[in-house]
């Protein structure tokens, strides 16, 4: 901002001095001829009272010595004769000396100033004075240096006083631009101390605003977050109870309960507490690939589904949290069990490139006729809740990667997920959206 404010001083000063600075060039041009000319015609005047009393050519050659311009003053007499240097044609004083008034001729070197004398007995004298070029410019060139020494002055002024009074709004700018990335990376107690221009002290106090709002806004989440949570403990309590009087046989039930209430304090702890601030965090892909299709495994034995991981052997580091990726696994592997007829196959790839590292789950199911319409948040045509793919979008997106839904070689569909391994200007976001949502996305599917 700096450089423009000081470009426009340039500018608007350029402007304003080209603006003077021309016509003042022009007029000292105009004045240095026209100071030329009239010291030609002073020294012309000189003569006048000496041909008054006589025109002897020997005291008119004194006279025009006297005058110190000898080389410069002609004196045509009445008899056509003439004293001193004479460089304007016959043809042009005899027309001069029918005149009354004198007059200039422009010849190659300068100007020539031809002024007519009546003398008694009709006679008439021409005195003629020759104006060099060099006396019409006399002094031009060094006040046009001065003027563009003003001019230059002037630029140079304007642009430091431009930059001081820009260094305040600059400065209050990067201040207030400041406090905007920190907000946006997580720390909620950032504030500034309003300054600068009327508009960048109310653009301060709106943002300070702003940040009481939002912080007012995460804790009244937090606790309706945590006050939801807390309400499935009664039909949690119920459930537990009814599972009690089956007996072993209903063990597998009390132990997926018993996680679900688990999963469920958690939810409840991790509402309750502050965001913090979001950090760049990683984990081995591969090993929470290895866990979620171990834990899946059961059921898959359990429906005759076969499935396949592949590329999960070498440990593969993925630019998220392994409970966020742990739980997008468990909502799009639900999803294949959820949504695909018992026996159907799936596979789970993992995949790592140039800067990216990939996992891909295709299943042989019916797939997904509106992939862009399954992307939208809380659309589902399968009766779910559709958060599922969404949160697995957005953890893609949240390490610069994106999210996709093709066909499979199976015959069904097939969920991309990108994330980007060469990027640090994207933090990791903050657990607590993907946590808040965690029980209706991973627990929905069990």
């Amino acid at each position: 901002m700096r450089r423009t404010l000081a470009l426009l001083a340039v500018a608007a000063t350029s402007m304003v001095a080209l603006a003077f600075l021309i016509p003042l060039g022009l007029i000292v041009k105009e004045i240095a001829h026209g100071r030329a000319i009239a010291e030609a015609e002073r020294q012309a005047s000189a003569l006048v009272p000496v041909l008054a009393i006589t025109v002897d050519p020997a005291r008119l050659t004194h006279a025009v010595l006297s005058t110190g311009a000898r080389d410069r003053i002609a004196v045509h007499l009445p008899g056509g004769g003439s004293v001193g240097r004479v460089r304007a044609s016959a043809e042009t004083v005899a027309a001069v000396s029918r005149l009354t008034r004198a007059i200039t001729a422009e010849t190659d070197t300068g100007y020539l100033l031809l002024r007519p004398v009546a003398l008694d007995g009709g006679r008439t004298v021409v005195i003629e004075i020759f104006v060099p070029s060099s006396d019409l410019t006399r002094g031009v060139a060094t006040s046009w240096a001065v003027l563009t020494g003003v001019a230059a002055v002037l630029v140079v002024g304007s642009v430091l006083v431009g930059d001081r009074l820009g260094v305040r709004v600059v400065r209050s700018a990067r201040r207030l631009g400041r406090a905007a990335t920190s907000l946006g990376a997580g720390d909620l107690s950032v504030r500034i101390e309003p300054e600068g221009p009327p508009e960048l002290v109310a653009a301060g106090e709106a943002f300070n605003t702003m940040a009481d709002r939002v912080i007012q806004l995460l804790a009244a989440e937090r606790e309706m977050a945590a006050d939801l949570s807390h309400r499935l403990r009664t039909p949690l309590t119920a459930l537990r109870l009814s599972l009690d009087h089956l007996g072993p046989e209903a063990e597998q039930s009390r132990r997926s309960l018993s996680r679900l209430e688990s999963e469920v304090d958690e939810i409840i702890a991790a509402a309750r507490r502050p965001s913090p601030a979001p950090k760049f965090v990683h984990c081995d892909a591969a090993q929470v690939l290895r866990e979620r299709l171990t834990f899946w495994s059961a059921l898959a034995e359990d429906q005759r589904r076969p499935w396949q991981l592949i590329g999960a052997t070498a440990p593969i580091r993925a630019p998220v949290a392994a409970g966020e990726l742990g739980a997008v696994m468990d909502a799009l592997l639900g999803n294949v069990f959820r949504h695909t007829p018992e026996g159907t196959a799936f596979t789970v790839t993992l995949h790592q490139g140039p800067g990216t590292v990939g996992i891909l789950i295709a299943d042989a199911g019916p797939g997904i006729p509106d992939p862009e319409t399954a992307l939208r948040r809380g659309a589902s045509g399968a009766g779910s809740t559709g958060l599922g793919l969404d949160i697995a979008r957005q953890l893609a997106e949240s390490s610069g990667g994106a999210m996709r839904i093709d066909a499979s070689s199976l015959g069904g569909a097939r969920v991309q997920l990108w994330f980007r391994t060469d990027r640090r200007d994207h933090p990791q976001r903050a657990t607590r959206r993907l946590v808040s949502n965690r029980w209706s996305t991973r627990n929905a599917t069990h």
